[in-house]
């Protein structure tokens, strides 16, 4: 078992786990990205804590849209740090460390997902049933609401992401990426390491979709 302890969220890696405790922002460095990456691929355990700490809720956010499921989203964030502890050497800097990371998400969770068309999928835990903690991860910051108000936003992130999972995963994975999480179509080309014009063509498909979806329900 080798372990990547930091001041704040500790990192124990051991048969495939990465596990998560408590996330200080005391950890997050203002350290230029290239001196983090040098300091993790040189086995620098605290500096790999802070790349967690940075990283963490981004991960979860996109793993949790992509799969609609809270539970899933938990257990593959610990495998995408797992992938990010392993192969971080590989990382050339062609973008940054976060589009890289981008990528790793997306294709977990379409690994993931193939995986439960093969094996069907019985035991999931929908976003509405998040906790009031996995709840503010996928919230911006935002005026307290009252019960009325919270209840019609509950309500419309439901069908939302109903709408979301009934279209392709190719379309849900750009549009998550530009809507929510806001980046350029340039830089979700590099993410998912395909043309920018198919990366516009799939996102004029997917609003449409989703509007379609939107409209049914």
């Amino acid at each position: 078992m080798s372990k990547v302890a930091g001041i704040g969220p500790e990192v124990a890696v051991a048969t495939g786990e990465i596990v998560l405790r408590s996330s200080s922002q005391t950890l997050i460095s203002d350290a230029p990205e290239s001196g983090l990456i040098e300091q993790c691929r040189s086995g620098d355990a605290q500096a790999f804590a802070r790349l967690v700490a940075v990283h963490e809720r981004m991960v979860f956010n996109l793993a949790a849209r992509l799969l609609s499921d809270a539970e899933e989203a938990k257990d593959l964030s610990q495998e995408v740090f797992l992938q990010v502890y392993k192969t971080i050497h590989r990382f050339e800097g062609r973008s940054s460390l976060k589009t890289w990371i981008y990528r790793i998400v997306v294709n977990q969770c379409h690994n993931r997902q193939r995986w439960w068309r093969r094996r069907r999928k019985d035991q999931a835990r929908p976003l509405e049933e998040l906790t009031q903690g996995e709840e503010a991860q996928l919230s911006s910051s935002r005026e307290p609401d009252g019960p009325f108000e919270d209840l019609a936003r509950r309500e419309q992130a439901r069908r939302l992401q109903a709408a979301l999972d009934a279209i392709s995963f190719d379309q849900r994975s750009v549009l998550v990426l530009r809507e929510v999480e806001g980046l350029s179509c340039e830089e979700i080309a590099v993410a998912l390491a395909m043309p920018v014009g198919t990366v516009k063509s799939r996102l004029a498909r997917g609003r449409e979709a989703l509007r379609h979806e939107l409209v049914r329900r």
